[in-house]
């Protein structure tokens, strides 16, 4: 992997090559069970439904389409254009098109987040200000679930996407960092060895 170029610059990049290939990567995604993380998410959330859920890094709106199955209040957000039309098309959402590191969220609005492979494309320099975005827009009590691909904590481009592979510990520290407390973690895909599960999960709550 290279060096840290400019963030600005990688994010860029990373959304353009998303801008390109959003109808190959619908294709290729909108399949994928993560019913694991949606759960994990929910069961976490306190009170009573309606929620409202930040889908962060929505795509082209899978995860959307669930929540608002379920009754929820669902607010996606991506920083890819072409990815906003799609989830806005397929959902009837609220989609907020807003780059990653430029975020303009309402305060205490949600009351969960969900960051399903998205926070890993954040560069780690930025990753402190955008979970402190995330943090303030959560409710009290509120609850943001990620799913990131693990690694060494090394970070740089794959193709032409930036990618950051941290692990548990280094996730752990960057979380309580912008004050989130820890409720979970888990490796997936289930039922695998360790060895083949390349997805790191975890759920935290905003005191």
């Amino acid at each position: 992997m290279s060096s840290k170029p400019d963030p600005h610059l990688t994010t860029k990049r990373t959304l353009s090559h998303y801008d390109g290939s959003a109808l190959s990567f619908r294709a290729g995604t909108w399949g994928h069970d993560v019913s694991q993380n949606y759960q994990a998410l929910l069961d976490a959330i306190e009170g009573e439904q309606p929620y409202k859920i930040l889908d962060f890094g929505c795509g082209p709106g899978r995860d959307l389409t669930y929540f608002k199955s379920q009754g929820i209040g669902a607010v996606g957000l991506d920083g890819s254009g072409e990815f906003a039309k799609m989830a806005r098309t397929a959902t009837g959402c609220e989609v907020l098109h807003q780059n990653f590191l430029n975020l303009d969220l309402d305060r205490d609005r949600f009351d969960g987040v969900f960051a399903n492979a998205s926070l890993f494309h954040v560069p780690s320099v930025e990753l402190p200000r955008v979970l402190g975005d995330l943090f303030d827009a959560l409710k009290p009590r509120g609850v943001l679930m990620s799913s990131n691909p693990r690694g060494d904590n090394q970070e740089g481009f794959q193709g032409e996407r930036y990618c950051c592979y941290h692990d548990l510990e280094t996730w752990r520290g960057y979380m309580t960092g912008a004050g989130f407390v820890e409720l979970c973690h888990y490796y997936r895909p289930q039922g695998l060895p360790r060895d083949q599960q390349p997805w790191l999960a975890s759920v935290w709550r905003k005191p």
